[in-house]
This record gives C-alpha cells, sequence and structure tokens, in this order.
C-alpha cells in the first residue's frame, strides 16, 4: 500500500527546502503552480514519460496527479511530493469563479477526497507527502488551509492522514514538530520519531516511516529497473 503524508506549514517555514536531501532519481514533484525549488536544483529536471529520470511535474489536474501516484512506483519514483498542494484548490476555485451555488465547492472538496483516498491506497510502496499552508481559526486552531468554510464544514483533511507534521521556524532554525501543542492537528505513529522536533529534512523523515512500516525500497528500485 501506499502512504499519503501531510506536511502543514506557513510560506517560509521550510515545506519545500525539506526535498533538498531527496534524490531527484527517486522523487516526483508535483508543482500546481510553477517556481523554482528553493535549493541548488540543478539535478531536478522536468519529468515526462519520455524522460522518467526528471523530477518535476507542473500540474493542478487531479487525474493527472492520480496517475502519477500509481505509475510512480514503475517509473522508478520511491516519493512524490505535492509541494503547495492548496494550490489543486485555489485554483480549480479561481476557474470556476463565475459559478454560484454550493455545489462547486462539493466537487471541489471530493476531487481532494479522492485524491488522498488514492495516494493511501494505491497498490505501492510510494510516499505521498502534501506540502500544503496552514489557516488558523477564530480560536486559534491551526489546520490544513483549503478554499473557504463551506468545504472545512465537510471535511476534516487532517483526519484522512495517519501521519501530519508541521514545519516551523525558530531562531533562525528550521523543524518538523511531530507532535501536536494543543491547537494544531499534528500526529505522527507511537515510538516513530524520538523527539518533538526533528530536523528539517525530508528524506531523513522518509527513512523513518520506511523503517517504521518495513518497507524495502531497494526492492521497489530493482522491481523498477
Amino acid at each position: 500500500m501506499s502512504y499519503a503524508v501531510m506536511v502543514l506549514g506557513e510560506s517560509g517555514a521550510g515545506k519545500s527546502r525539506s526535498m533538498k536531501h531527496l534524490n531527484p532519481e527517486d522523487t516526483l514533484v508535483v508543482q500546481p503552480i510553477r517556481k523554482p525549488l528553493p535549493f541548488r536544483s540543478a539535478g531536478w529536471l522536468p519529468f515526462s514519460q519520455d524522460n522518467p529520470k526528471g523530477s518535476v511535474v507542473v500540474t493542478d489536474n487531479i487525474p493527472t496527479i492520480i496517475k502519477c501516484i500509481v505509475n510512480a512506483e514503475k517509473w522508478g519514483k520511491q516519493c512524490v511530493v505535492i509541494d503547495d498542494a492548496q494550490y489543486i484548490m485555489v485554483n480549480e476555485s479561481l476557474r470556476r469563479c463565475a459559478e454560484t451555488g454550493f455545489t462547486k465547492f462539493t466537487e471541489m472538496a471530493k476531487g481532494y477526497v479522492d485524491l488522498i483516498h488514492a495516494a493511501a491506497n494505491t497498490n505501492n510502496n510510494v510516499r505521498v507527502y502534501f506540502m500544503t499552508h496552514i489557516q488558523t481559526d477564530d480560536f486559534g486552531f491551526s489546520r490544513a488551509k483549503t478554499v473557504g468554510k463551506m468545504i472545512d464544514s465537510q471535511v476534516c483533511l487532517e483526519g484522512l492522514f495517519s501521519i501530519v507534521m508541521k514545519c516551523q521556524a525558530r531562531d533562525g532554525r528550521h523543524f518538523f514538530s511531530t507532535k501536536t501543542n494543543g491547537a494544531d492537528p499534528v500526529k505522527t505513529p507511537e515510538e516513530m520519531f524520538d523527539s518533538d522536533e526533528i530536523e528539517n529534512d525530508l528524506a531523513s523523515v522518509d527513512a523513518a516511516i520506511c523503517e517504521y512500516y518495513g518497507i524495502d525500497t531497494h526492492a521497489n528500485q530493482e522491481r523498477a529497473a
């Protein structure tokens, strides 16, 4: 089975930067919004089926992203990172801004939930990371950013994940939190991590997830070869 992980964080907290030590040949980065990666990225080339050694594909189309997840292992990819994932909904909302009524919000929520379900239930060992901005409600509770209260009232996105981490920056240090502070939905499986705060390094996080669930990444590479 595949593994879906949510990574929350304010803009500039280090979500995209955490990809720095991932192997670009093993990773597929999906960008709903095209932008340069925030680190030296000469090895992170555009991906296509004709160039499966590439690493970056620009799309906000949910069926296309699901296809990327389903075929990732066949293309030699161990991880799929959906960077700025909230823009999947934002872009669709802007395209449909002239539509009235609540139906479009229900359809957007369903499409995004279908994507999360695909990320968690595909018949491979790929890890899918949803990097997403956060929003804070009137009571000070932070959660994944969507495109409005209508969607928030229909689905709790964090409830669809077993692993929810949060990127934070403090005193010039960037790190992941692995446990809730009481005002956010952060959660990780028992004994997956030794500390409430760990290095801002998605490669280390991915290694911990593989070790915890017994994922043989070498076997994945051999199947893809």
